[in-house]
């Protein structure tokens, strides 16, 4: 829900698509020669049979609690929702994605340069200024969130409709929102990308379970050889396949 996205309950999904692509590594897209073409693709449906249903899978949180686990399963589900099109977010496993990813060293900063000094006023050229790892933007974020949900609406994000859900995430987005431990667009942009990486994300780390993300944009995922398809400009037309094997 990015500030150039249509404020809208249920955005274009093959809009936003086209402005997500950049999570799938570059150099594959490069290598296949298939980005153009998913590129042009994504803007016209697919001639394709309809998605069937997708539910993710039972799975029980390790790093998040209840509560926690309320509001991130609500809150990607509104980022990319489930439509004609397919699965969402939440149905294709995304929280599951980022509750594990934040039991690696990733969540707990090991991957980033945390030592300071820290300039949170910095401009963004300079990178992330925070002394916080995305372990603890997580936890405050999410406090810090519906804290204020409660305050204006009486209630917890997760239990609020999804109208109003939107209004909220929007709110993070703009940065009209005022957090007293992290700038609330810190944590909506987290949340946001840490979405579209597991949405986006071979089924291995818990996201994009039935490969719902790699067959709505047509992309190959971890085939052996489709050498024959480079600079064809074609919408490639076999099912994914994923590092385990499983095809789409």
């Amino acid at each position: 829900m990015s500030k150039d996205q249509p404020a809208s309950v249920q955005p274009a999904r093959r809009a936003f698509l086209r402005q997500s692509l950049t999570l799938i590594p570059v150099a594959t897209l490069a290598s296949t020669g298939l980005g153009g073409a998913v590129l042009a693709d994504s803007a016209t449906p697919a001639a394709a049979e309809p998605a069937r249903p997708v539910t993710a899978r039972a799975y029980q949180p390790t790093f998040f609690t209840q509560e926690e686990w309320a509001f991130v399963s609500a809150a990607v589900a509104v980022l990319i929702p489930t439509d004609a099109l397919g699965a969402g977010a939440a149905d294709a496993g995304v929280p599951e994605f980022i509750d594990r990813q934040l039991n690696t060293r990733y969540g707990s900063g090991g991957l980033w340069y945390m030592q300071g000094p820290f300039h949170p006023d910095a401009p963004s050229e300079l990178g992330y200024q925070l002394k916080l790892n995305p372990q603890e933007i997580y936890r405050l974020g999410i406090a810090e969130t519906d804290a204020w949900c409660k305050a204006q609406f009486g209630k917890a994000f997760a239990q609020l409709d999804l109208a109003r859900q939107q209004q909220v995430l929007e709110a993070l987005d703009g940065g009209t929102v005022t957090f007293a431990s992290l700038p609330a667009a810190t944590f909506f942009n987290m949340l946001w990308l840490n979405t579209r990486e597991g949405f986006f994300s071979d089924p291995l780390h818990g996201g994009n379970q039935g490969l719902v993300g790699w067959k709505l944009v047509g992309f190959p995922g971890a085939r052996a050889d489709f050498m024959d398809w480079v600079e064809r400009d074609e919408r490639y037309p076999f099912p994914p396949v994923s590092i385990s094997g499983e095809r789409g």
